[in-house]
């Protein structure tokens, strides 16, 4: 206000302008947009069309000068979105053409106006990458670089469209920091592939061997690749710069990739501006750079003096026919003097200088008399009189013409004046609008996506709770089916009992029946027998009766009766004999049906038995196969989840996830026990149920935990473990699809399972924190020390052994004594090896600390690196102390008080403690080290040697060992089912001892690794293991 009344002060009179000019300008400002978008759309379309030429540099001018003139890319948006890109290809190259150009040389705001097209850019770009003749090809890799110079400059906001920076610029623009500049190099790296990309696939769509570039069709391809030589020769030189100064930070074997991939760029690059250079299109357009014949030398850093910036330089063009000269105030002044100056120049080219000492040349006009001259004096004197009087006049009327204009210029710059005014605060608030304007269009923009999002997690929370309704049915359902169906075993298994009772009573009632047969045989044959003997005895008496007959005839009446008694009981007799004979047949044909209904009924019985055991295992495998259907929906949604983006609101922690992974280990081992359980007892299906489901869940926790444990890691170990977790995930569906198939339990194989639980396992140990507590004043002497100690170690071990070697060849003799040689000779040539590749260990440490120090000390060398030589340390004292632990083992072994799985345990020890020896001396050599391929050589004599001492360790214990010979011809049933379930029995017991002896080895390791750990050094927030400890892990399993 006080401006606006100051203003008003100096214009006399001014508010009914103002007022009238409010309205005035605000219609002419309507006006004026609507001619800007009219000239715009008109230039747009003009610059972007179907025609397969180049874009004209007017209508683009046009654009670029329309982005600055409203301050963004609105109006030019607004119209390329009318615009059937994704029909045309040409079309869409030329709108590349024009867009890469307003990244370049556009408003600052065409960036931001243009982040929201960004995935409409990548899926068009993947549109026309399916077209592989044409445009269709070059529209999407220019479509993939306009999208990747949108995210580079997002992602580095320092730097402009033009991408030109000073040196003070480009560091600033990494804040001093040597990852951000890393970060930096690698981004640039990719810009420029996508750049040499586009200028490679337009080369190779053009026939070379003719004159590709007066053609319009090929000027219509070559034409953007000029805005591609400008982004070229300047990421190019930022390149070379970061990489300088990146050398002068880190070691060269970091930065071998970073070279690499220049040294490829270079190549190309270089190619494609020589080949760009002797085209004529290119030729009055831009001259282009020649790069150097050799890439800069990175490793010498005076190297970077010796560095020239490519320069493009692209011609100065005419100046537009458009632009007139503007006059000014002061030059109207000139003007008026100039005028002034030309009218007197005139007057003295008609009569002469005024200033001159004869002006009429009095002195020179001798033939003239004195009368004459006097009259033409007068009559002069009267012209002149006259002509001052014009003079005067003209004057006069110029001086009033002049007020007149300096009082209209005075009053134009006074409305000048006030029209500035006006149009600096309506600017003001139209800036002040336009802000507000923005605000409230993120405002509505950041509200709709707040409800887009609100909308997405209520459906999503809707979709899980249905989910979660429809598992929690199914489970449900499941229980049911389960219950079900173990109710209907238990009716089966009730109706089996029945039936074999029945059998029971069957064959006790044959076994009654054949007693009883045999019996009445008995009797019969009994009953038989005696009538034979009463038939003999009959005879007797009957031969006697004869003879008293002869003797006594005189007594015929009473032989005849004592005849008839004897015929009437024989009859008698035979009578009875007929009945029973009858009595035995009638038995016999009861017998016989009783024996076939028995078979029947046997028969009956054995294929009801068949019939529900056949039914009891389909519905066994349909519990199976639902069960494992069930687990396999669980770790399948649990690894979906891991890709769910709602996973990041989440955070897990390495001590949780060790400890899902013991419980899964623990599950995995009791799916095995049921697994076995099951196939040696069918009918007994409850526990392994019980697994599977609860493998399934316990796999997802893991899973699941996994996913958000990666959330606080570090990116190496993060995409370690998420890929540990997916394999997990993967091989445990494996295993579940080989428990549906029938076999035995070879079919079976957890062993993958378990090697990714110790993926998940080691890695998770690697993100627990660390500690340390060597002192580094002592590391310098400690390391030799300890190397001495594990040389003296293995030379007394090597002592040791052929003292028993002497020993057991003076006590022993045959097998004994040819195994104790053969055991002990393969121990010296495991001490041999090692004693070697100590040496050669010492030859490359020495070789690393010379060739690493410097000016400074060897103990200064170990002190700064410190966690080097705590590996050293801790590798030499395992070393010593395994070759110490194997002469114990060997020396009880020969002495016949050892066992043999002892030796072979140390041997595997010792094996393991020098390839971490091996492994903590190959991380500071050189890999073209003559020491390091013969510590490399000695390893693998290591190596062959510890395989010999197993191999002499089997053969001598199965020399020394007697198998015997199983055997059961002698037992009873009843004595063999006592022997099995006796041997079920210690089956169980050792499988219990076994799983107690492995959870004792797992935390027997699980605390040596801590206390490796901590005496080496591990903190937290570093690597999280050492590579020697992951080679010692990985020798171990």
């Amino acid at each position: 206000m006080d401006r606006m009344a100051s203003s008003m002060k100096q214009v006399p009179n001014p508010l009914p302008k103002v007022l009238s000019r409010r309205g005035v300008g605000a219609g002419m400002e309507a006006a004026e947009r609507e001619s800007f978008e009219r000239t715009q759309t008109v230039s747009i379309n003009k610059a972007i069309n179907t025609q397969e030429v180049a874009v004209k540099e007017k209508h683009a001018r046009t654009c670029i000068l329309g982005t600055h003139h409203e301050k963004g890319a609105q109006t030019f948006w607004s119209v390329v979105n009318r615009l059937p890109l994704s029909s045309n290809a040409v079309l869409c190259w030329k709108f590349c053409h024009v867009f890469h150009k307003l990244l370049r040389d556009g408003h600052p705001n065409v960036l931001k106006d243009s982040l929201r097209y960004k995935n409409e850019l990548g899926d068009m770009s993947r549109m026309w990458g399916h077209l592989s003749e044409g445009y269709g090809q070059l529209c999407s890799i220019y479509l993939k670089l306009l999208r990747t110079k949108i995210e580079y400059h997002t992602k580095n906001p320092r730097f402009p469209g033009n991408l030109q920076m000073s040196d003070r610029q480009l560091d600033e623009a990494g804040e001093s920091d040597v990852n951000n500049f890393f970060q930096l190099t690698v981004e640039m790296f990719d810009y420029l592939e996508c750049e040499l990309n586009l200028f490679q696939t337009v080369f190779n769509s053009l026939d070379m061997s003719r004159s590709v570039s007066v053609t319009t069709a090929g000027q219509c391809r070559l034409a953007p690749l000029i805005q591609v030589i400008l982004d070229c020769s300047h990421l190019y030189d930022y390149t070379v710069k970061l990489l300088f100064k990146l050398h002068s930070c880190l070691p060269a074997d970091t930065l071998q990739g970073h070279r690499d991939r220049f040294m490829e760029q270079f190549t190309k690059l270089k190619d494609l501006f020589y080949r760009s250079s002797n085209l004529q299109y290119f030729k009055r357009l831009i001259q282009i750079p020649q790069l150097p014949e050799n890439p800069p030398n990175f490793l010498r850093a005076s190297a970077l003096s010796e560095h020239i910036s490519p320069v493009v330089v692209i011609p100065a063009e005419a100046s537009s026919p458009d632009s007139e000269p503007v006059l000014e105030k002061d030059d109207l002044m000139d003007l008026d003097a100039s005028q002034q100056n030309l009218f007197d120049n005139k007057f003295d080219d008609i009569f002469g200088s005024s200033f001159s000492s004869d002006p009429f040349n009095f002195n020179s006009q001798n033939g003239v008399n004195k009368d004459e001259k006097d009259h033409l004096i007068d009559q002069l004197y009267q012209e002149i009189s006259g002509l001052k009087a014009q003079l005067e006049n003209m004057k006069t009327e110029s001086q009033r013409a002049v007020l007149q204009l300096k009082g209209r210029i005075n009053e134009l710059e006074a409305e000048l004046a006030e029209q500035q005014h006006l149009r600096q605060q309506a600017a003001d608030d139209s800036e002040f609008l336009r802000a507000e304007l923005d605000e409230l269009k993120k405002k509505r923009e950041d509200t709709e996506k707040a409800q887009r999002s609100l909308t997405e997690i209520e459906r999503k929370a809707q979709a899980n709770e249905q989910r979660y309704s429809k598992l929690k049915e199914k489970y449900s359902e499941l229980v049911q089916n389960h219950a079900d169906l173990l109710r209907k075993n238990a009716e089966v298994t009730k109706q089996v009992s029945v039936a074999r009772q029945a059998q029971v009573d069957l064959e006790r009632e044959k076994k009654e029946l054949e007693d009883s047969f045999q019996r009445i045989s008995e009797q019969a044959q009994r009953k038989t027998q005696e009538q034979t003997e009463v038939l003999e005895n009959l005879k007797q008496e009957l031969a006697t009766s004869k003879q008293e007959l002869q003797i006594v005839q005189g007594s015929l009446e009473t032989c005849a009766q004592s005849k008839e008694k004897w015929v009437t009981q024989i009859a008698e007799l035979e009578k009875e004999r007929d009945s029973l004979v009858n009595a035995v047949a009638r038995r016999e044909e009861e017998f016989s049906t009783l024996q076939k209904q028995l078979e029947c009924t046997q028969l009956k019985l054995s294929s009801t038995q068949e019939s529900m055991c056949q039914l009891a295992k389909d519905q066994r495998k349909m519990l199976l196969a639902e069960s494992r259907k069930a687990a396999e929906q669980v770790i399948q949604e649990a690894l979906g989840r891991l890709e769910e983006p709602s996973l990041v609101s989440c955070a897990g922690s390495a001590d949780h996830l060790l400890s899902t992974v013991k419980y899964v280990s623990s599950c995995i081992e009791q799916l095995e026990k049921c697994w076995s359980q099951y196939l040696a007892r069918p009918e007994d299906i409850s526990g392994l149920l019980h697994s599977v489901t609860l493998l399934a869940h316990l796999t997802s926790d893991t899973i699941v935990q996994g996913g958000t444990t990666c959330l606080r890691a570090p990116p190496e170990a993060a995409d370690a473990l998420t890929e540990a977790c997916k394999q997990y995930g993967k091989e445990t569906l494996v295993y579940l699809a080989f428990l549906e198939e029938e076999g035995t339990l070879e079919n079976v194989n957890s062993t993958a399972m378990k090697s990714c639980l110790s993926k998940i396992t080691a890695i998770g140990e690697e993100l627990l924190p660390r500690g340390l507590d060597i002192k580094q004043e002592e590391l310098g002497d400690l390391v030799d020390k300890e190397l001495a100690a594990t040389s003296a170690a293995i030379e007394t071990a090597t002592a040791r052994i052929e003292e028993m070697l002497s020993k057991s060849r003076a006590g022993d003799t045959g097998v004994k004594l040819e195994v104790n040689e053969r055991i002990l000779g393969s121990c010296t040539s495991l001490m041999q090896a090692i004693q070697v590749l100590v040496v050669a260990s010492k030859d490359l440490q020495r070789e690393i600390v010379e060739s690493g120090r410097g000016t400074a000390s060897p103990k200064e060398f170990y002190a700064k690196n410190s966690r080097w030589t705590e590996g050293l340390i801790s590798a030499s004292k395992a070393v010593g102390w395994g070759a110490t632990v194997m002469v114990d083992a060997a020396d009880l072994v020969v002495q016949g008080r050892g066992k043999f799985e002892e030796l072979m345990v140390c041997s595997h020890e010792i094996a393991a403690s020098t390839a971490q020896l091996v492994a903590a001396s190959k991380v500071k050599a050189d890999k073209d080290s003559p020491n390091l391929a013969q510590l490399q050589q000695a390893s693998r004599g290591v190596n062959q040697a510890t395989a010999g001492v197993v191999a002499s360790t089997i053969s001598g214990k199965s020399q020394i060992e007697e198998t015997d010979n199983m055997d059961f011809s002698s037992m009873t049933l009843t004595q063999i089912k006592r022997q099995e379930m006796d041997s079920q029995v210690r089956v169980l017991e050792l499988e219990n001892e076994l799983q107690k002896e492995r959870q004792k080895l797992g935390e027997l390791r699980k605390k040596h690794y801590e206390l490796a750990g901590v005496a080496e050094g591990w903190k937290e927030g570093t690597e999280a293991s050492p590579p020697a400890l992951q080679e010692v892990v990985a020798e171990r399993e």
